[in-house]
């Protein structure tokens, strides 16, 4: 007497079949958008197809790769897809970009555990606005799907860049001399190490992942609502004048606020019904009136200049915009009235 073993199907081995052409169907029409003329076809070839543009007398293909780094593991864990694409077509890009190469076309690689179609769209579609941005066509890609390589529906994500340059015009160093000024542009913020470092801190200091982003709602709800009812101490630093009102509510009573900054004005009225104690530091008193403890300034401004070498004081975040035009005009503009802007806004040439 025999007996059978059970057919098994790829599904029952954890690859879903359905469920990548399912996400190819959904992602045809962010690839479509991206589209170059040079691109010859769409998604779903063995290989991708795309001409040199016009115009090059002696085009050379630059060529990078890249991923984001464990970036990753906050979008998973805030369950955040939507801008983790994005992020990897700039990784990829910039490296391009820096060698005064044009972005051509770009092929990402999606591998996970178990394909979530909504997530992987999700991240694509990031991807696809981050091509949008850069001008280059999403021409294709890899979504790998590896039970027992990754757990459950997390995913690793990689990129790959083509772009092309004319070969006069290659940006390599190699004409970097004795002279050259040297530009230095603000970071716009963390990036693939800089994330590894955030999560280490964020579980050495048992911090809450959930951070407060106030995005112009009262500092004092948004408190409430992660269950800090009140603070003992609040360091303001800037615009204390327009924010008093909120640190006040804030404060609990016979709280500290300690002011670094020199408001035009300040109602400490606001201050008696809690009977909050104030505590300013203007860092010139010292040097104007020549007081007895002036050795004092000194220390502050040596520890100042330490904690800026050692990278812990960063420079003031700042916003580059590009171009002066009508529509970065307007776009600076409404961004300065809506309170959250950050740092300097950079405009420059016409």
């Amino acid at each position: 007497m025999s007996s059978k073993q059970p057919s098994l199907s790829y599904k029952d081995a954890g690859v879903d079949i359905d469920a990548g052409e399912a996400l190819v169907e959904r992602i045809k029409g962010v690839a479509k958008r991206t589209a170059r003329p040079e691109v010859m076809g769409g998604l779903g070839g063995f290989g991708a197809l795309c001409e040199i543009p016009a115009g090059y007398k002696q085009p050379v293909l630059v060529s990078g790769t890249d991923g984001v780094g464990t970036k990753l593991r906050l979008a998973l864990n805030l369950n955040k897809h939507d801008s983790i694409g994005q992020d990897l077509v700039a990784m990829c890009v910039n490296d391009l970009v820096v060698c005064g190469a044009e972005p051509l076309f770009f092929l990402d690689y999606y591998a996970t555990g178990k394909l979530n179609v909504d997530v992987a769209a999700t991240v694509v579609t990031g991807i696809g606005a981050g091509c949008e941005l850069a001008g280059c066509s999403l021409v294709g890609g890899e979504t790998a799907e590896m039970p027992g390589m990754y757990e459950g529906e997390d995913y690793d994500l990689a990129g790959f860049c083509v772009g092309v340059v004319e070969k006069a015009e290659i940006i390599d160093g190699s004409r970097v001399q004795a002279g050259d000024a040297l530009i230095a542009l603000p970071s716009s913020g963390p990036h693939s190490n800089g994330y590894s470092l955030i999560r280490k801190i964020i579980e050495v200091s048992g911090a809450d992942i959930e951070q407060v982003q106030l995005d112009g709602k009262p500092l004092a709800e948004e408190l409430k609502r992660i269950g800090v009812a009140e603070v003992s101490h609040v360091a303001s630093l800037t615009h204390t004048d327009q924010h008093l009102e909120q640190i006040v509510a804030a404060l609990r009573p016979q709280g500290r606020l300690a002011l670094i900054d020199d408001p035009a004005s300040l109602d400490i009225g606001k201050l008696k019904q809690k009977s909050l104690s104030l505590h300013w530091e203007f860092m010139y008193t010292r040097s104007m009136f020549q007081t007895d403890d002036m050795i004092e300034q000194h220390r502050l401004l040596e520890r100042v200049a330490g904690l800026i070498d050692e990278g812990v004081l960063k420079t003031t975040v700042g916003e580059h915009f590009g171009r002066i035009d009508a529509a970065n005009l307007r776009r600076a503009h409404a961004l300065l009235e809506s309170g959250r802007a950050k740092g300097k806004i950079v405009l420059e040439g016409f």
